[in-house]
């Protein structure tokens, strides 16, 4: 009988160190906004001194860049469960990752900012947290192209119009659905201008 694998619990306290951190450091981002994050106040919540901290992240922009590498994770893992669910047909599934990434940025102001807004100065993410971000947008411009999308333009635009409609409705109806009502128009609006045919109705 083979040995069980000896478990590194001084890793693994380690690792759920560094995760109470950084959850601390997104409620806190949520309470008094991004930009205002500090070592001290993170460390005060998770019940250690800042320079404790040290021993976990060397900075704080390397608590961010934990934090970006979280939130572009997060989605992902979501894209991984949605894609069963993408419609066939082109228009229908132009709506539907729209809505995907619509809700899922609305839903989370501090999240959004960091994930897709420069509102941090002086940050810039690491290759390793950056990576799955360039994987969601693979997979769009890969689900794109089976919609018709051909230039990197075309797919540019789809990006910009999902994203100004999240931007709209963070900055003015943040909590209501002012902008998300405009979702499927915009995506039918962005259909005519490929020349998507109209989604087949459904008989009764």
């Amino acid at each position: 009988m083979l040995d069980a694998p000896i478990r590194d619990r001084q890793s693994e306290r380690r690792a759920a160190t560094r995760l109470e951190i950084l959850d601390a450091a997104w409620d806190l981002a949520r309470e008094n906004g991004l930009a205002e994050l500090t070592l001290r106040d993170v460390a005060e919540r998770v019940g250690m001194r800042a320079p404790s901290l040290y021993s976990y992240f060397a900075s704080k922009n390397d608590i961010y860049d934990a934090m970006f590498g979280q939130a572009w994770s997060g989605f992902l893992a979501l894209v991984d469960t949605a894609q069963a669910g993408v419609p066939k047909d082109p228009r229908a599934a132009l709506r539907y990752m729209a809505h995907l990434f619509f809700d899922f940025a609305v839903s989370d102001l501090a999240r959004h900012q960091l994930m897709n807004q420069r509102t941090i100065p002086g940050f810039a993410p690491s290759p390793e947290s950056y990576a799955p971000s360039i994987e969601v947008l693979e997979r769009a411009r890969r689900q794109l192209r089976r919609c018709g999308v051909r230039s990197e333009e075309t797919f540019d635009l789809y990006i910009a119009l999902v994203g100004g409609l999240v931007n709209a409705q963070q900055a003015n109806d943040p909590g209501g659905a002012r902008y998300a009502r405009l979702v499927d128009r915009a995506a039918d609006m962005y259909a005519d201008h490929l020349r998507i045919p109209p989604s087949p109705r459904r008989s009764s």
